[in-house]
């Protein structure tokens, strides 16, 4: 099962795949005929449910994740032996999902069939890549996943739940093992990070073994994290301080060791890495690249046609640009404008606690306005919330600027927008709308808390995704305010062209750097030349290209593909398009591949001209 992790998280966000499905009108069929109608839609439908019930329950990581506490204590086995168990598995469920009498489903079931199976056709195809990623890299990774899953995951509302985040502390050895075993596997193949990789690891790793109990000095980040929980508890103090005397023990006697054990064999690895920073030094690199493409913007877009349509965006915006810059008045050409934008101190809030405390009070304003507003937009609407919270210093150094963590199924945890403030010279205000609306609301909170509160809908299509469609939804949330006629600021307005820019820069630098064998440099050049952004920003952006190829590509990909199809719709419908209606049409499926999404916008346009 390919599952969601921060989604941050792991190299197959990129490759993520989830199932979802259509509706439909069917004519009642004589009573002698109904009993096999149902009786393989009744099949199919309990064979989505058990397969996905099945991969959660094997998943300790993912059963927390989605608030089942049943495997409250384990980490998740990532050994060799249980890839290749999952990969029978798979087999296995292709061959009972080919039992399956597909002509005598439902159109919506039918739709779910065939997203299944496609699902298990890539798990399947996509096995001989495995080892195609780096699972620590100063993005995400097991020496990083471990701590921000205990602290932001893993809750304690009583004894027992305190003695489950023990063992995992205890058991954050067995789990570091097999990923240095993972790790010396690709060695052998090659396939080893870019040297800059390393520090970062190092750094992040040597980060969660600093303070109390470690060494003197304040709690450390997870030693607090627990006193503070189980302090939280109404339980007599004594019990308190032995549950409390038991993690520490096992910090010092699990976690140290484990950490201490990582960080000296990344330090021997290192030794070992070299400078090449593209997908094509893989073995069989350039398919491997293809088929990652492909996965992320559910498209036959081939990378050189990908880089065209990046460099073509680049030239659009830059043109739109240079509106605002005559717009407000700019002596100049738009490098001077953008380096105006870049350095002004203007645009810029303090990098001190007061500074950061005020970013999140406004992103939080304008998330609290844009709620008041999503009548206009849409029909349904989520019924969990959205809070927005800072990045939590152990990781703010190396995490990515934004980012969206989805609601606990449950409603037991709200939809979290994190804002990375560790550079606030990297998180302009000018760029703060767009940015909270892209990934809050309307973006990624509306989408995904959606889609996992569909009611009638297998789970793997609720709590699956494809990257093209969840990040093409995010960049087309950034547009839909300034059709409401916000953004009135045309400084703010520049900032969402600055993020749509980016985005655009993404195409050309993620193929330019895995397909064109373009260096760090060229690629952060590129960044540097043709945005506004602060260098940083492009340093932080092309290291992510590096360590998640193809991922970049799909959010202008997705973008452009939802605005031709609703300009589609438009143009056939006239008066009849009804904006509500277009978002209800995208978003009441759950995620889907790109040409799926494009026959159930034609469905509907059909439909209304009935």
């Amino acid at each position: 099962m390919r599952k969601l992790t921060l989604i941050a998280a792991t190299i197959s966000v990129a490759l993520l795949a989830g199932c979802q499905q259509a509706t439909q009108q069917s004519t009642p069929a004589p009573a002698v005929q109904a009993q096999p109608v149902q009786s393989e839609i009744d099949k199919a439908n309990a064979f989505f449910e058990d397969t996905f019930n099945r991969d959660v329950m094997s998943s300790p990581v993912y059963q927390t994740y989605m608030g089942i506490k049943k495997d409250y204590d384990k980490w998740d086995d990532n050994s060799e032996e249980k890839a290749l168990k999952d990969l029978a598995q798979a087999k296995a469920d292709l061959v009972t999902l080919n039992s399956i009498d597909r002509a005598q489903l439902d159109t919506a079931t039918q739709v779910s069939y065939d997203l299944k199976k496609q699902d298990l056709e890539a798990s399947i195809a996509d096995f001989k890549w495995r080892y195609h990623n780096y699972p620590v890299n100063q993005m995400f990774g097991t020496h990083s996943m471990v701590p921000a899953f205990l602290i932001n995951q893993h809750q304690i509302s009583n004894v027992k739940e305190a003695n489950d985040y023990i063992a995992r502390l205890n058991g954050v050895p067995g789990v570091f093992d097999q990923l240095i075993t993972g790790l010396e596997i690709r060695a052998d193949k090659n396939i080893i990070a870019p040297k800059f990789v390393f520090p970062h690891v190092i750094d992040s790793s040597k980060n969660i073994i600093k303070g109390a109990p470690f060494e003197q000095g304040e709690d450390s980040t997870l030693l607090a994290d627990f006193k503070r929980k189980v302090n939280a508890l109404e339980i007599d103090q004594a019990e308190k301080d032995a549950l409390i005397s038991k993690a520490t023990e096992a910090l010092k006697t699990a976690v140290k060791p484990a950490y201490s054990k990582l960080i000296n064999y990344i330090a021997q690895l290192e030794k070992r890495a070299d400078d090449r920073d593209g997908a094509w030094k893989f073995p069989n690199g350039e398919a491997f690249y293809n088929n990652a493409l492909k996965r992320t913007t559910t498209t036959d877009l081939t990378a050189k046609e990908i880089h065209a349509i990046g460099l073509a965006e680049v030239s659009r915006i830059h043109d739109e640009m240079r509106a605002i810059k005559d717009k407000v008045g700019f002596e100049g050409d738009l490098n001077a404008f953008m380096q105006f934008m870049k350095t002004d101190k203007q645009f810029y809030l303090a990098n001190t606690e007061a500074g950061k405390t005020q970013y999140l009070s406004e992103a939080k304003g304008l998330i609290d306005n844009m709620k008041t507003r999503l009548d206009e937009l849409f029909v349904v609407k989520p019924k969990a919330d959205m809070i927005v919270k800072r990045v939590e210093a152990f990781r703010e150094k190396a995490a990515g600027k934004a980012f969206y963590q989805q609601p606990a199924p449950d409603g037991s945890r709200p939809g979290i927008y994190y804002a990375n403030l560790y550079d606030m010279e990297a998180m302009p205000t000018y760029q703060m709308e767009a940015l909270a609306y892209h990934e809050g609301i309307p973006g990624h909170h509306m989408q995904i808390a959606i889609s996992q509160e569909l009611e009638g809908v297998p789970k793997f299509r609720k709590f699956g995704g494809y990257t093209a469609y969840i990040e093409g939804w995010g960049l087309y949330s950034e547009l839909l305010p300034k059709e409401m006629g916000l953004y009135e600021d045309p400084y703010s307005d520049f900032g969402r062209l600055a993020m749509e820019l980016w985005r655009a820069c993404r195409l050309v630098v993620d193929t330019g750097i895995h397909a064109m064998k373009w260096t760090r440099q060229e690629g952060i050049d590129y960044y540097v030349n043709n945005t506004p952004n602060a260098t940083s920003d492009g340093v932080k952006m092309v290291e992510r290209h590096i360590v998640m190829p193809s991922q970049a590509t799909a959010y202008k990909v997705g973008m452009l593909k939802i605005l031709e199809l609703r300009e589609d719709a438009k143009m056939q419908l006239g008066d009849k398009f009804d904006i509500r209606q277009f978002h209800d049409v995208v978003l009441k499926n759950g995620p889907v591949p790109l040409n799926v999404l494009e026959n159930f916008v034609n469905e509907w346009i059909a439909s209304k001209q009935a």
